[in-house]
């Protein structure tokens, strides 16, 4: 006879929280230490002169990420939200113009599009790897789509070879959300170095982190020094005499980085192989003791793919197993576990809900520049609305955890499966 679900009053099998996220240790302490010896947290001036572009630990920072990404270009920022919403701004996309991403991550991606005063466009997901699916991006574009927003999710590359095929096709702009996927190649090259420009997070719950910040890259002289007027005042820095070749975007904001924050980025950039190989041994450990349980699919990599598994997902096979993931999170939240029922698709928010976002005039969606009719019902997102119902996923498969904690986590699932016609 199974042991009684905790659902159900017996014992949990985790009876203490997990450990926080914590990153950093003796050599960011030592870095942040040569930023206060020095006196200068941040050494940027929105103007054109010497300090445009920040103080040394930036510039240091920017030149390292360009070096382990092989790329042209790093432009540091405070958050990965500020650098989508730079790039978007860096590719001319504004009012009247759609970007095309999808409903299954975090709220900022489409609020960098909207920021821009342009209005963001769903497609719906792949159901093994829930990036975008090509597919239905294709069916998206109109003549008003300016470019595209993949996003790597979970720490597993969308399929690139055939979203630039179509951008290339439709003459658009690829910005690639790489926020979860840092250090993962696609084919050899690294997430966020496909595209037009690439958009990483730095922030606390991140591989890698600063506490808070971002940085973004790109191959394109033009997009690098649009990203850099953007970061930093635009407006004030070509008032001071800085010659562009367009005005289109160059309303500039403070996203600077600080000097702190990029000190410590310095030391957490050469911990990140490191710490992707802990949490893939974790991941393959895991994956060996539940792979038997019946109806649970395990996370797939793609062939010439990485995964960063920034979060570990899971699958229910509704053939096999009747309950769906919210049921199953449940059960294995009461056991101690840390898991969540997936994304909230965003298309489901009140701000496209009711498509308004800036003033009581419903701007952009209803902007007189705007002559489209967005969809936000979900009815064309039949793959998010199945992963909403049958997938899960955690954040807590990273180190300081050890076989141990995989332990418990295989005990939950085992305990769960056991008890199925119960729930």
């Amino acid at each position: 006879m199974a042991e009684t679900l905790a659902l159900f009053g017996s014992k949990p099998i985790r009876t203490k929280s997990y450990p926080p996220h914590i990153t950093t240790g003796e050599e960011e302490k030592a870095a942040v230490m040569r930023v206060m010896d020095n006196g200068i947290l941040s050494d940027f001036e929105g103007s054109h002169n010497e300090w445009f572009l920040g103080g040394p630990e930036v510039k240091a920072f920017e030149r390292e990420w360009a070096d382990y990404y092989d790329c042209k270009h790093a432009i540091a920022v405070n958050s990965a939200t500020s650098g989508l919403m730079a790039a978007v701004g860096a590719a001319a996309v504004g009012p009247g113009d759609e970007v095309i991403t999808t409903p299954w991550t975090m709220s900022a991606t489409p609020i960098s599009v909207i920021s821009n005063n342009a209005v963001p466009i769903f497609c719906d997901i792949d159901r093994d790897t829930f990036c975008m699916c090509p597919d239905s991006l294709e069916k998206h574009i109109t003549e008003r789509t300016k470019a595209i927003m993949p996003i790597h999710i979970y720490g597993h590359p969308a399929n690139m070879n055939a979203i630039m095929e179509i951008a290339k096709a439709h003459n658009l702009a690829v910005i690639e959300d790489a926020a979860q996927s840092p250090g993962v190649r696609y084919h050899g090259t690294l997430t966020g170095c496909i595209g037009d420009m690439g958009v990483h997070s730095l922030n606390n719950h991140k591989i890698i982190q600063t506490g808070e910040g971002g940085i973004v890259t790109t191959n394109d002289d033009d997009l690098a020094e649009r990203l850099q007027l953007i970061r930093n005042h635009a407006e004030a820095v070509i008032a001071s005499g800085k010659s562009v070749k367009s005005l289109v975007n160059m309303v500039g904001w403070n996203y600077r980085m600080n000097e702190i924050e990029a000190a410590i980025g310095r030391e957490q950039l050469k911990k990140l192989k490191g710490f992707l190989e802990e949490r893939l041994s974790l991941i393959q450990y895991l994956n060996d003791g539940i792979r038997h349980l019946p109806g649970l699919c395990l996370p797939i990599l793609k062939e010439g793919c990485d995964h960063s598994f920034y979060r570990y997902p899971l699958t229910i096979d509704s053939s096999i197993v009747k309950i769906s993931a919210p049921r199953i999170v449940e059960a294995l939240n009461a056991e101690g576990m840390d898991f969540y029922a997936g994304y909230q698709p965003l298309n489901e928010y009140p701000i496209y809900q009711k498509m308004t976002a800036f003033g009581h005039q419903g701007c952009p969606f209803k902007c007189p520049m705007y002559s489209g009719k967005p969809d936000y019902s979900g009815n064309n997102l039949t793959n998010v609305s199945w992963a909403r119902e049958w997938t899960f996923s955690t954040e807590v498969i990273h180190p300081p955890l050890t076989a141990n904690d995989m332990d418990e986590i295989i005990q939950a699932f085992e305990k769960v499966w056991a008890n199925l016609d119960n729930l």
